[in-house]
């Protein structure tokens, strides 16, 4: 049963969809912790198990929380999938590598779980807005590079062909441009990212392992990719297309000019915008182009 505190129900009854149902605050950790619960969305009347989109909200690995993404991911689920939305630790308490480990302990708690959903854990999507992209395209390669896995702590929860693809919305895969003069953000968030800050690592051998770019050699899941030239980590979504491109790994993009004033970081959040609309639209193609129902055979 759906139980919220006064101030979130007013907010959550503004924004939700009355065409999904809504599992909310699901503790996947078994800790108690507010940053380790989940929600799971499920479209009403699905007749068959439907493909799973699991989803990492943004905020810089500072801030944010899966409660902003209710509406965006129950836009999704209204598409024909189920969707996940969970929080994880955060900077600067966390790091990365915690936020990783977060990650697929969500993977875990889905492969075991989400089927009393409809969810088939065999067709799982992972994605994200800005930071929360950039954790989900990380849990990817490590599902295809075990010393990427290794680097982080983890034993990857979703076997690699039940991983069917990566949805990137204005995210960072590719940390070589924090180093370029001029750079929306310092150094120093990188280091925030790091044990001890980053005392005593080399800073562009740290951020190989933070750049899922650098792990492409043996296997990626097909991309959705949707950014502008408005967005901060535009160079960094032109780097990771490109490179995506040059392994003929699929990729499928949306990318919007500076003209379109509705496109600023991670509008796909605002669904009243035309462009997102749009995002959603393609975005439940792209999942039923890479996770497709299963052929029964007679």
């Amino acid at each position: 049963m759906l139980r919220l505190p006064k101030n979130r129900a007013a907010r959550f009854r503004a924004t939700s969809i009355t065409t999904v149902d809504y599992h909310v605050d699901i503790d996947y950790s078994g800790d108690g912790s507010r940053n380790h619960r989940l929600d799971v969305l499920v479209p009403h009347g699905s007749a068959a198990s439907l493909p799973v989109y699991v989803y990492f909200h943004g905020g810089g690995w500072t801030s944010g929380d899966k409660s902003e993404l209710t509406k965006y991911c129950a836009s999704l689920a209204h598409e024909g999938m189920i969707v996940v939305n969970a929080n994880y630790r955060m900077a600067p308490r966390a790091q990365l590598s915690h936020m990783i480990q977060d990650g697929n302990d969500v993977l875990n708690w889905v492969a075991h779980n989400i089927g009393a959903f409809g969810g088939d854990p065999s067709r799982i999507v992972l994605g994200g807005d800005s930071a929360g992209g950039h954790i989900a395209a990380v849990l990817a390669a490590s599902a295809f590079e075990p010393e990427l896995a290794a680097h982080y702590g983890i034993e990857p929860q979703v076997e690699r062909g039940n991983l069917r693809g990566l949805v990137q919305h204005c995210s960072i895969a590719d940390f070589s441009v924090m180093f370029d003069r001029g750079f929306v953000l310092s150094l120093n968030f990188l280091r925030m990212l790091l044990p001890l800050k980053g005392r005593g690592l080399h800073l562009r051998s740290a951020a190989r392992f933070m750049s899922p770019i650098e792990w492409l050699d043996n296997g990626f899941p097909p991309v959705f990719i949707t950014t502008s030239e408005r967005d901060y980590f535009y160079r960094a979504n032109l780097n990771f297309i490109a490179a995506l491109l040059g392994k003929s790994i699929m990729v499928d993009t949306m990318v919007y000019a500076r003209s379109r004033v509705n496109t600023r970081h991670t509008w796909q959040q605002d669904s009243r915008h035309p462009e997102s609309q749009e995002v959603y639209r393609r975005l439940g193609e792209f999942v039923c182009r890479v996770a497709p129902q299963p052929v029964v055979s007679a």
